[in-house]
């Protein structure tokens, strides 16, 4: 009910930002009426623009499966057509930005966030000053130690993991690994990521990587849509298959997190 309050409310106010947030993604879970009848399809079916905010906090951080089922995998499989707008913002600069697009851009359409509670704490996803006074919503980030001709392999992700990825890879001292943060997951930025794909070898591995098991997250949405757009083999790293988002103890979340990163740079 107070999901689709909020949808009414940004179709009579269109230039306002009206923001709904659960206090963790599965909240959204019980309004999946809203969500499919209204927010993925109202302007298809009813040429019916609203430009609501879904604030999803979604992480796989040790809480358990209800703290980790903002089922991101049920919000790519709505989007078709450009009907709305899919994000998982790494760091504050790139999540204030992503709001302020969202209020400039005149295409009013919905707008689904992703974001991990553990980042409000982690210091990698800070910002200085600057990077918020200058710039612009960038919907990937490429994170490069070195030249890229050293670079053997690319490992694509998306939210907190790219952090995590990214603090093995400068401890083990690995120059040869390039990280590219996906902070807008649908539309797909297919451009983007081939003009970068374009500066390294033809070939490099590349890799997707996610917290989520393996019928879950993006990757399904990856290897259906991102692999055939840019013509190359992507091997995916993530948890096997399951039917919960996650495990129920914090000491065998973090024994599958310490293996998932090592997979990462062993791969």
């Amino acid at each position: 009910a107070g999901m689709g309050f909020e949808y009414g409310y940004s179709i009579a106010q269109p230039k306002s930002l009206v923001m709904w947030e659960g206090q963790f993604g599965d909240f959204a879970n019980g309004a999946q009426t809203i969500i499919d009848e209204f927010i993925a399809s109202g302007e298809q079916k009813w040429q019916q623009e609203s430009g609501l905010v879904l604030l999803l906090p979604h992480g796989m951080e040790g809480q358990g499966p209800d703290h980790s089922s903002g089922r991101l995998e049920r919000f790519l499989s709505l989007a078709a057509q450009d009907n709305m707008t899919i994000a998982q913002p790494s760091t504050s600069s790139s999540y204030f930005h992503l709001l302020r697009w969202q209020v400039l851009n005149p295409h009013n359409k919905p707008l689904i966030i992703f974001t991990p509670k553990s980042m409000l704490r982690a210091k990698p996803a800070t910002s200085a000053t600057a990077e918020f006074t200058n710039g612009k919503f960038n919907p990937i980030i490429e994170d490069l130690k070195s030249d890229r001709s050293k670079v053997k392999k690319i490992v694509m992700c998306s939210g907190k993991i790219a952090h995590e990825i990214a603090g093995a890879r400068d401890n083990s001292n690995r120059d040869d690994i390039s990280i590219i943060r996906f902070e807008r997951l649908y539309p797909l930025p297919v451009r983007e990521v081939q003009h970068i794909l374009n500066q390294y070898s033809q070939d490099v591995k590349i890799i997707w990587a996610q917290d989520e098991p393996a019928n879950q997250g993006a990757f399904p949405f990856i290897i259906t849509e991102l692999a055939p757009q840019i013509g190359k083999v992507i091997t995916r790293i993530s948890r096997p298959s399951s039917t919960a988002p996650a495990v129920g103890s914090h000491t065998k979340h973090d024994e599958e997190q310490a293996e998932l990163i090592k997979s990462v740079l062993e791969i």
